[in-house]
């Protein structure tokens, strides 16, 4: 949904919901504290029935939004029954890092609700405030486009597996000062010391260094178990930020690694969940050459 304005935000939004409370559909909105101030103050009474979630609490790290529509429909799924959503995790102000990760899980919300046929999600844009590319990639991630009393599909659609260009491009290279390390089974020790060091410089809490190591260590185990048992560990600062890499020759096959909770008996496959998790943003470009996975976690 393309708007421009309250007016045009509150026209599409609030009969949307409306519907849904009169048919007795769960509905969950995930948007900016302001967004939900307003439309809290216009539904009125309704706004009780409705689950409220701050966008920039649930969506700093894009990647944990689709978990948390997944428990949503957990929750409140019942055969027949049909669920609606509005999300909206993307707003002038992402940084260029965060806006690729928010437009790779737009995309992926068609892959990840490919079997939900009761599920309505609404993704409200601000066509006057978001630069047009941005709108015209909204364009390309949603089979449909509603604008004002316009609703049609949308031409520019890749279709349910098409991914953004940008979120496979190569990430910049680390900066000349950032710290490297080649690791194995037995030298997972530096990484972690790597890692711990990097988030003390950066001014990270007890709380958040052991949150960083606890993710990298994951995804260097991982590296061991999956990427040919070797990988580089990388480590640097950013804008008041720790970065850390690691980089191996694996592959990952699915789009939604670290975006489904792992089994409770699973003994793998826990590194990117932890991750997204744990960190501000997490990054994956995987290719031929191998995968590598970027953490940033910002100090408190």
């Amino acid at each position: 949904m393309l708007y421009d304005g309250d007016g045009s935000y509150l026209a599409g939004t609030v009969p949307f919901i409306r519907d849904g409370l009169r048919a007795g559909e769960p509905i969950m909105v995930a948007v900016g504290a302001e967004r939900i101030e307003l439309l809290t103050e216009v539904l009125g009474p309704d706004a009780d029935a409705v689950c409220f979630a701050d966008m920039a609490e649930l969506g700093a790290n894009p990647a944990r939004i689709i978990p948390a529509w997944h428990s949503f429909l957990e929750a409140e799924g019942e055969p027949g029954r049909a669920i609606r959503g509005i999300g909206e995790p993307i707003w002038a102000g992402r940084t260029p890092d965060e806006l690729t990760e928010c437009q790779l899980h737009e995309a992926l919300l068609n892959v990840a609700f490919r079997g939900a046929d009761g599920f309505r999600l609404l993704c409200p844009y601000d066509a006057a405030a978001l630069p047009s590319g941005v709108v015209r990639e909204a364009r390309c991630s949603h089979p449909v486009v509603a604008q004002g009393v316009e609703r049609s599909c949308s031409p520019d659609y890749r279709g349910r597996d098409g991914v953004p260009p940008q979120s496979e491009a190569p990430l910049p290279p680390p900066p000349l000062g950032a710290r490297s390390l080649g690791f194995d089974a037995d030298t997972l020790t530096d990484v972690r010391e790597l890692v711990q060091t990097c988030g003390e410089t950066a001014g990270l809490d007890d709380e958040q260094v052991n949150e960083l190591v606890l993710a990298v260590h994951e995804l260097a185990s991982n590296s061991i178990l999956h990427g040919g048992g070797i990988g580089v560990a990388r480590a640097w600062h950013d804008d008041g930020a720790a970065v850390c890499e690691v980089r191996d020759r694996g592959r990952f096959d699915d789009p939604l690694a670290g975006r489904r909770p792992p089994r409770p008996d699973q003994l793998g496959g826990w590194g990117l969940w932890i991750a997204n998790h744990a960190c501000d943003l997490v990054q994956v470009r995987t290719g031929p050459a191998g995968t590598t996975v970027r953490v940033r976690m910002r100090a408190l």
